[in-house]
C-alpha cells in the first residue's frame, strides 16, 4: 500500500469518527444551550442555536423552588442501595455459576441476560399493583428492590465471565494455605474482579439513575427521583422547555461522569469479560 492511500484511509477513518461524534454531540448540545435560555428564545418558532445571551434563571429556579435537593438525595439513596444490592447478591450468583459444573451451566448464565430483556414498561402495571397490595407504596426501598432485581440479571452474565477467567488453582492453593472460603473470596477473587464489578456498577447505577417509568408510578412527592421530578415541569398550561433541559442537563452529569472516568474498566469488561464468558 502507497503512503498517500494509507494516509487518505486514515484521514477518512478520522473524518468518520469526528462526523459520528458531532451527530452524537447535537442533542448534548441542544439540551445544554436550551437550559440556558429564557422562554422568550424557547418559544421562538426558529431556534437560536449559539448566538444567544445566556441565562441562568432556570437553574436558579431548579436550586431554590424546584425541590432538586429533595430529588437529587432521593436518586443517590436509590441508585447507591440498588448498586450495592446487586452487586452483592449478582457477585455470589455469578460466582456459584463459574465454580459449579452441571450440564448447561453456560445457557443458564447467558440465559439470565433474556430476563434484562423485558422492559421496564411491561413490569410497571404488575410492580404497581403489587406494591399497592403489600402496602408498600411511596418508599424508596420499594425502588431500590425493583431496580436490584431489574439489573441482577446483567451483573450475573457479567461478572460470570470475569470468575471463568480466574484459575480455580488459586482458590486452592489459598485453602491449603488455611484460607477460609470467606478469606479466599475476599483476599484473592476480589481483588482480581476489581475490573469486573467496576463495569457492573456503572451500568447498574446509570440504569437506576435515568429509570422513569418505575419510579413515576411507585414514588410519591417526597420520594420521587430526578427524572419523575424533572417531568413536573410538563403541566396543564404547557412544558417549560428550559427548565427541563436545565434539569436533564444536571441529571446526565454524574453518570457522564462515572462513565469518563471508568472507560478503561468498561472496555476492559465487555471485551475480557462478557465477550468470553
Amino acid at each position: 500500500m502507497s503512503p498517500f492511500r494509507h494516509k487518505s484511509n486514515v484521514f477518512g477513518h478520522y473524518a468518520t469518527l469526528i462526523v459520528l461524534a458531532l451527530i452524537t454531540l447535537i442533542p448534548i448540545w441542544v439540551m445544554v444551550s436550551t437550559g440556558f435560555k429564557n422562554d422568550v428564545l424557547v418559544q421562538q418558532k426558529e431556534p437560536v442555536w449559539f448566538l444567544f445571551v445566556p441565562t441562568i434563571e432556570n437553574y436558579e429556579y431548579i436550586m431554590n423552588r424546584g425541590k432538586f435537593d429533595r430529588y437529587l438525595w432521593n436518586s443517590i439513596i436509590v441508585g447507591v442501595g440498588s448498586t450495592v444490592f446487586t452487586l452483592v447478591f449478582g457477585g455470589f450468583c455469578a460466582y456459584a455459576l463459574a465454580r459449579t459444573e452441571f450440564r448447561g451451566r453456560v445457557l443458564v448464565a447467558n440465559s439470565t441476560l433474556l430476563v434484562r430483556m423485558v422492559p421496564p414498561a411491561v413490569l410497571a402495571v404488575p410492580a404497581f399493583a403489587m406494591v399497592v397490595n403489600f402496602g408498600l407504596d411511596n418508599d424508596r426501598a420499594v425502588l431500590i428492590f425493583f431496580y436490584t432485581a431489574l439489573n441482577l440479571p446483567f451483573a450475573i452474565w457479567l461478572l460470570f465471565g470475569f470468575y471463568k477467567q480466574i484459575p480455580v488453582e488459586l482458590e486452592e492453593a489459598a485453602i491449603v494455605d488455611g484460607a477460609s472460603p470467606m478469606q479466599v473470596f475476599v483476599r484473592v477473587l476480589l481483588p482480581l474482579m476489581t475490573s469486573g464489578y467496576a463495569v457492573a456498577g456503572i451500568f447498574t447505577f446509570r440504569i437506576s439513575w435515568n429509570e422513569f417509568i418505575l419510579a413515576l408510578l411507585l414514588t410519591s412527592r417526597k420520594t420521587r427521583t430526578l427524572p419523575v421530578g424533572a417531568a413536573g415541569f410538563i403541566t396543564d398550561t404547557g412544558v417549560e422547555w428550559g427548565r427541563i433541559m436545565a434539569m436533564g442537563t444536571l441529571i446526565v452529569i454524574p453518570p457522564l461522569l462515572f462513565t469518563f472516568f471508568a472507560a478503561r474498566q468498561i472496555i476492559a469488561g465487555m471485551t475480557a469479560g462478557a465477550v468470553k464468558g
